[in-house]
């Protein structure tokens, strides 16, 4: 027996406590299990089901136990992913000039600062600022830049095609488009100084937008008219969700001209814009009411 073992014996005979533990008790019978704890598939209500055709928020998932199914979890982690990957994908800087557009970069130097300093992200660099003013056409209509904003990806894969789309819409109503160019960590913004150096009417910047959940693929479209420096947000006017599972590339580029078309017409853009006038051709835009919500996609299926 060690000395420490010794001495603690000897402390419990002095204090009287030396006696053995009494037996422990015997352990009640455990009722077994039912042979199925919980349910393996989730059946909504019917009111969650009528709502889940009306939006694309997960309604009525129901719960397993105290937890969401694995169905569910697999779903929202991968909606997750997708976002995530749209948020951490950089436009590569030689990709502006591989598909012939003029080349431009705001004041922002890596992605990191891009995230944390949007100030950065609304003014050309120096080198850009000069390229710009040498560069591109002076005196147009409309001035469209396409744009990386919060989705690379978005920019990379539906960017191209509005900004086809779009430019082929001004020209064929008769207004002069100016010099095609992408601008890489740029922020809303920075349409402003791009339109005020060439003396555009209207510049509109079609960027990637803030990723929701499976969706890394959106645009957002906002137009200014007489952009310049220091025009805030109430005088610009957007689109949103501008993909194939939300407004197509073709149909948001008719709506982006109408737009533009009405900007000319009354001479100002953003909240005292009129859009009554286009109410037959711009649909659920021209309104003030909810829009036709897209349909959720399933990015895992899970055997039951």
């Amino acid at each position: 027996m060690s000395t420490t073992r010794e001495l603690m014996t000897q402390l419990r005979a002095r204090m009287g406590c030396a006696d053995p533990l009494p037996p422990p008790p015997l352990a009640t019978e455990i009722t077994p299990p039912p042979a199925r704890v919980f349910p393996t598939t989730i059946e909504r209500n019917g009111y969650a089901e009528a709502a889940s055709h009306h939006t694309t928020a997960m309604v009525g998932i129901g719960a397993v136990g105290t937890r969401y199914a694995t169905d569910i979890v697999l779903q929202f982690q991968a909606e997750m992913a997708v976002a995530r990957e749209a948020v951490a994908t950089e436009l590569p800087p030689d990709w502006a000039a591989s598909h012939g557009l003029l080349p431009l970069q705001s004041r922002v130097h890596d992605h990191r600062e891009f995230l944390l300093r949007p100030d950065l992200g609304r003014r050309l660099d120096d080198d850009s600022l000069a390229r710009l003013r040498a560069q591109a056409d002076k005196g147009v209509d409309v001035q469209p830049i396409l744009a990386d904003g919060l989705s690379g990806v978005a920019c990379m894969e539906t960017g191209l095609e509005l900004l086809a789309t779009f430019t082929r819409e001004c020209e064929t109503r008769g207004w002069r488009v100016g010099t095609p160019m992408c601008a890489r960590f740029a922020r809303v913004w920075l349409s402003d100084e791009v339109g005020q150096e060439v003396g555009a009417r209207v510049a509109a910047i079609l960027l990637g937008e803030r990723p929701g959940l499976g969706t890394g693929d959106g645009l957002s479209a906002y137009l200014v008219y007489e952009p310049r420096i220091g025009k805030t947000d109430s005088e610009r006017n957007m689109m949103s969700n501008i993909h194939a599972r939300g407004t197509p590339p073709a149909q948001a580029a008719r709506r982006l001209a109408l737009l533009a078309g009405a900007m000319f017409d009354q001479r100002r853009s953003g909240v005292t814009l009129d859009l009554a006038p286009l109410a037959a051709d711009l649909g659920e835009a021209a309104g003030q009411g909810y829009r036709e919500p897209q349909r959720r996609e399933r990015l895992v299926e899970t055997s039951k």
